[in-house]
């Protein structure tokens, strides 16, 4: 089932289960996923699927960083839900054993031997890692590994 389809599944089920939150995310997903179709033209590959997700996710975590620094839990609370339910639609995320793996095999296949060739490690390790592992994160494995 493609992305847009179960977008729409999803949009049904929390029609009919009348969860509020569930139904606004998917719809906010939705929209933006049309946004993007608008302004690249032509049907989203999963690539570009993917970052508009990455986009929606990034959004959802800054405004919890910030809610919380308000101390406006509720607000925090609501857009946690919303967060899950984008995570829902992205790729299972690495866990940190595996991104040290990718991280050893990029240095690697790079050729890096010091700090100043991270772009080119960089360069090598993110189509590996995309929307399976957050990019500071794994700026931050990169930075361990060359020290």
């Amino acid at each position: 089932m493609s992305l847009s389809e179960q977008i729409m599944s999803d949009m049904k089920e929390a029609m009919k289960s009348r969860d509020k939150i569930k139904l606004n995310t998917v719809r906010m997903i939705k929209s933006a996923l049309m946004n993007e179709k608008i302004k690249v033209g032509h049907d989203l590959t999963p690539d570009e699927e993917l970052t508009v997700l990455n986009r929606e996710k990034k959004q959802r975590e800054e405004s919890i960083e910030d809610f919380t620094k308000a101390k406006r839990e509720d607000l925090a609370e609501d857009t946690k839900k919303e967060l899950a339910v984008v995570e829902s639609y992205m790729p299972k995320q690495l866990s940190k054993e595996e991104l040290e793996d990718l991280v050893t095999e990029s240095i690697k296949e790079a050729g890096a031997t010091s700090k100043s060739e991270f772009g080119k490690v960089m360069k090598v390790l993110m189509p590996k890692i995309k929307g399976k592992a957050d990019g500071k994160v794994a700026s931050d494995a990169v930075r361990n590994h060359l020290n």
